[in-house]
């Protein structure tokens, strides 16, 4: 007879595995910054003092950016419907992954921030959900919300709060994208404009990269889906998918991911499945290859090398890894830095200019981004987005 464990289940069922003994009891707790020794400390932590406080915040409810906690505290908002390389796993499934996400906050950013995760994928309740209990919060980090409802609920959040908003899957990933892009560009010795990139997913990062390079003046993208290149003649357009046949594939080729590829400088997978290795080795000579599915990527690194000049992955074992971690701590420290009150496609893209520069004139084909461990990432993005926010005028 096996022994259980009211906690864990059977005895020891975890024990060997070290992710679970990180996760056990949850990553994150909450600590006063003030201490309470006294009765005098606990009337002014607590009741009478706080009323003061509370009063004149009813009164002037600007000094809640000084008073509280909220402007500098990220709400990590999930319905668990597109985890990782996990999927819809639902919102308690999440939570270790939002957990995570506030302790990165806090690690790089230096910022607090709050797993909120919701029992609902409705996006109109989603929306009246955040919206309300945005006053506890200075920003809004969406977090593996399927695509296309993900599209619509960052939109509305945007317009509705007077606070950062950002969908992390969508522009975390498409701006250090563009930081490792601007970069192997360099070591390949080619201009961004005169690439030819085809971007293997058109759900949330795929569109949200398209977006990002198409503003940082790449000359030619096709995007495909799984039923291959957008093209015009399609009858199954989502209205995105309609926005990216009308801004991309000037040459309006009508085949599939892997026919694109015939002579293409960059491949941008971001939607799992394999490559053929002949789809690599027709793309042009010194080519670049960023293939980003987790934990498997769509292209073999070590394929991918005998034909690409500059090969990345999502993966922390590898060279070049595309990490989010670079961009969203940086972002929203340098957005609350500013005052902000929105998240601009400016700001992100002196965030991804900011990332890039970190490397300088180290960069070389195995070093394009910086390492998610890297201190110095952060600050600057930091301070080249609060520049851009105060430059802009997006600031309370």
């Amino acid at each position: 007879m096996s022994t259980v464990s009211a906690q864990n289940g059977p005895a020891d069922r975890f024990a060997d595995d070290p992710a679970f003994a990180v996760h056990e009891g949850g990553k994150l707790s909450v600590v006063p910054t003030r201490s309470i020794d006294s009765i005098a400390d606990l009337a002014l932590t607590y009741t009478p003092g706080v009323a003061r406080v509370s009063s004149a915040i009813a009164a002037e409810p600007d000094l809640a950016r000084r008073f509280t906690w909220a402007p500098r505290v990220v709400a990590v908002v999930s319905d668990g419907t597109a985890v990782l390389g996990l999927g819809d796993i639902g919102p308690a499934a999440s939570l270790p992954v939002m957990e995570g996400k506030a302790c990165l906050f806090k690690e790089f950013g230096g910022l607090d921030a709050v797993p909120v995760v919701l029992s609902t994928t409705d996006v109109d309740t989603i929306v009246e959900t955040v919206a309300a209990i945005a006053p506890s919060f200075g920003g809004i980090n969406l977090e593996d919300i399927s695509a296309p409802r993900c599209f619509e609920i960052e939109a509305r959040l945007r317009e509705r709060l007077s606070v950062p908003v950002m969908h992390d899957d969508q522009h975390g990933t498409a701006i250090v994208v563009l930081a490792a892009l601007r970069n192997a560009a360099r070591v390949v010795g080619r201009e961004i404009a005169d690439l030819r990139v085809v971007v293997a997913g058109a759900g949330a990062a795929g569109v949200a990269c398209t977006k990002i390079l198409l503003e940082a003046g790449v000359g030619d993208i096709a995007v495909a889906d799984s039923q291959g290149v957008l093209h015009a003649g399609r009858a199954d357009l989502t209205p995105i998918k309609q926005w990216l046949v009308e801004n991309t594939n000037r040459a309006g080729y009508a085949g599939t991911m892997v026919g694109a590829l015939d002579g293409a400088d960059v491949y941008l997978g971001l939607s799992g499945g394999t490559v053929p290795e002949s789809a690599i080795a027709s793309m042009a000579p010194n080519g670049i290859v960023f293939s980003l599915a987790n934990p498997t990527p769509e292209v073999d690194p070590q394929m991918a090398a005998k034909y690409a000049a500059v090969v990345a992955t999502g993966r922390s074992d590898l060279a070049n890894q595309i990490n989010n971690v670079l961009a969203f701590p940086g972002i929203f420290r340098g957005a609350f830095d500013a005052g902000a009150t929105a998240i601009t496609e400016e700001m992100k893209l002196a965030a991804a200019t900011a990332i890039a520069d970190v490397v300088g004139d180290e960069v070389r084909a195995d070093y394009v981004v910086p390492s998610p461990l890297d201190r110095r990432v952060a600050e600057a993005v930091a301070a080249a987005v609060a520049t851009c926010a105060r430059e802009q005028g997006v600031t309370a």
